[in-house]
């Protein structure tokens, strides 16, 4: 077997903002399967990392675009730290921190929001096992909304962290997280932080950059984000993207 000689073993990348719009807009396909080939390329060459996926979309998503870029070898965490994919051997693991009481007060406070705020417009973004995710057209009402749940979660004694992206506000287990994920992965795989890179858009993001030895981000990044990144890319969302894995991948 050919030695590796990447400087990183893997790239753990977010999806919405950058391999995909934040928008309804639709994937850039033809970019995808750039990304694909350069996942090829890592997992035969071993000269480059292979991009893998840390992301708030609920599982089924994950897994397909993980199945897209041509991610065989390394797991993917959906739902910010809810489950995790194991493409290697069509695994899904749920936290095992997360409870039956955990389940049930996803529920109720799903059938509170139902009850409150879906005749006012928002939406619950289908398919998420232990956490609730709302969109509104009206981002600036969404943020109104996001205070409002706070504050009656408090209420409730139910231990919610609610925070907003650009257009959707996450209602997540307190402890579970992006960051709690990729503690998972890492456990599973052995994989070293000082031999991971990451790339992140949201401040939601912050657990990826907190873990990997070398950040960046697409120019639509948050300012408070793109703080703690070594590189900016002038290219948005996917385009720059595949701008900083140009920069991970061996010099032509």
């Amino acid at each position: 077997m050919t030695e590796p000689t990447r400087l990183y073993d893997a790239v753990l990348c977010d999806i919405d903002g950058c391999l995909g719009p934040e928008s309804a807009a639709p994937f850039d396909a033809e970019a995808l399967a750039a990304v694909a080939r350069y996942n090829r390329d890592a997992q035969t060459r071993r000269d480059r990392p292979v991009v893998t996926l840390c992301s708030g979309r609920p599982q089924p998503f994950a897994e397909a675009i993980c199945r897209f870029i041509g991610n065989t070898s390394l797991p993917v965490v959906c739902e910010n730290g809810v489950w995790i994919y194991d493409p290697r051997d069509q695994r899904f693991l749920l936290d095992p921190a997360i409870t039956p009481d955990h389940l049930r007060m996803v529920r109720e406070a799903t059938r509170l929001i139902e009850s409150d705020w879906l005749p006012k417009g928002v939406v619950i973004q289908p398919g998420k096992a232990a956490s609730i995710s709302l969109w509104h057209p009206d981002t600036a009402f969404l943020r109104g909304v996001a205070d409002h749940l706070s504050e009656t979660f408090a209420a409730q004694a139910w231990s919610f962290r609610v925070s907003m992206t650009v257009a959707w506000i996450n209602c997540d287990l307190a402890h579970i997280s992006k960051g709690t994920g990729l503690d998972r992965v890492l456990a599973m795989t052995g994989l070293r932080r000082d031999r991971l890179a990451g790339v992140g858009d949201s401040y939601s993001d912050l657990p990826i950059a907190e873990r990997v030895a070398y950040f960046a981000c697409p120019a639509n990044a948050d300012p408070r984000l793109a703080a703690h990144a070594a590189y900016v890319s002038p290219g948005h969302e996917i385009e720059g993207v595949l701008d900083i894995l140009a920069r991970l991948a061996p010099k032509q």
